[in-house]
């Protein structure tokens, strides 16, 4: 039964050059449309999605924090009243960090928000201006305290590896990040994904991506600097003190169940992947006309399952459980994983075993598509 629940807001002020999200730029929302709409999704999603209380809600973007609050308070009332809340449940919004977005705090927290992820990116103005970002590092800085004022906690990311970028700049700017007090950081490779603005300068010649080896030197580097902080990795690009890791995302990354909702959302949840509608405009008319919108939902075999889980869960430093997984999905252990691989992998020191359980190093995560591309049993699905 899900536990969680992820609300997608597709609202952006402008598109980031980067962002292959599911993100739209419009002159305005009619905010009562919008309320009738994903309210409606929410009561057909937990219709199908059994009542289990949630753990975490989660709205991400596009721009959440463009929402007006009472709509983040009339969904969240309705998400208690549907499902019901654990006793700590983690409620967080993603956020821009200008003053538009940092003036709506105070009523977001009223309205039950307890987490805040803040989009700061950088703390360089030359670089957000490569970046595309709306805000200067004097207002990311006062987003961010006006953030801290008003929530218990408080993630922000950055993005490194950025074209030219040196070791010694990295750690200038890591080393001012960790001095800004969360107790959650989320630091993200510059990676050039398709359909995206940045494609399009690559392939003409307007920059040039940092190198793979530099770029694992960084990554090396964040890694170093964030463990002697208290700050460390519990997944490829998410550091937090422990018991400030984000429950949501640990949903996703252990593969639990969890719903979604509003345009383009996805879902993995009694064995089914959802997915709605992804333009805005087309979101609306199908719930409009059948009372939710959903695009695709498609039952999951046990081996597409497993190697979804193995996919997600070797993401995590704690690894993964692979006597859990053969009792959950009903596959044996040496279908799940090559073991061969395994062990060739372990005595490169890219890999560790533990009894049943097994994870990806320090020194692999930086290879960690490649090692995912290895390890995965030959009998389960891995398009």
């Amino acid at each position: 039964m899900a536990r969680a629940l992820y609300i997608h807001w597709p609202f952006c002020l402008k598109k980031c050059p980067y962002c292959d999200f599911n993100s739209h730029v419009r002159d305005g929302f009619d905010a009562e449309a919008w309320r009738g709409a994903l309210l409606s999704d929410m009561r057909r999603e937990a219709d199908v999605a059994g009542s289990e209380p949630l753990e975490s809600v989660f709205f991400g973007g596009g721009t959440p924090s463009l929402m007006p609050p009472q709509l983040v308070a009339d969904l969240l009332n309705e998400a208690e009243a549907l499902w019901g809340f654990d006793a700590n449940i983690e409620i967080t919004l993603e956020a821009n960090p200008s003053s538009v977005e940092a003036a709506n705090f105070a009523g977001l927290a009223n309205a039950g928000v307890n987490r805040i992820s803040l989009g700061i990116q950088s703390l360089e103005d030359d670089c957000l201006q490569f970046l595309g970002r709306l805000h200067s590092v004097a207002e990311a800085l006062k987003a961010l305290d006006v953030a801290q004022s008003h929530f218990d906690r408080v993630n922000f990311d950055l993005i490194y590896a950025r074209p030219d970028q040196t070791p010694e700049q990295w750690a200038d700017e890591l080393s001012r990040a960790l001095a800004l007090g969360t107790d959650h950081l989320s630091l993200y490779q510059l990676t050039i994904e398709p359909s995206t603005r940045f494609e399009t300068d690559v392939r003409i010649g307007t920059f040039t991506p940092l190198d793979d080896d530099p770029a694992a030197d960084l990554y090396t580097l964040t890694q170093e600097m964030t463990a002697a902080a208290g700050i460390p990795a519990y997944e490829t690009s998410n550091h937090a003190r422990t018991g400030q890791e984000s429950r949501h995302n640990l949903t996703y990354w252990r593969y639990e169940d969890y719903c979604g909702i509003g345009p383009g959302a996805h879902g993995r949840r009694n064995n089914a992947a959802t997915q709605r509608h992804k333009k805005p405009e087309t979101f609306l008319s199908k719930v409009e006309t059948s009372g939710d919108g959903m695009q695709t939902s498609r039952i999951l075999g046990p081996h597409e399952q497993a190697s979804e889980a193995i996919l997600m869960g070797l993401r995590l430093v704690e690894g993964i459980d692979l006597g859990a997984l053969e009792t959950r999905f009903g596959i044996s252990r040496d279908d799940l994983i090559r073991q061969r691989k395994v062990h060739f992998y372990s005595d490169l020191g890219l890999v560790w075993q533990n009894g049943a359980r097994l994870g990806v190093t320090p020194a692999g995560m930086p290879l960690l598509d490649g090692l995912l591309g290895e390890l995965v049993g030959d009998g389960l699905v891995t398009s």
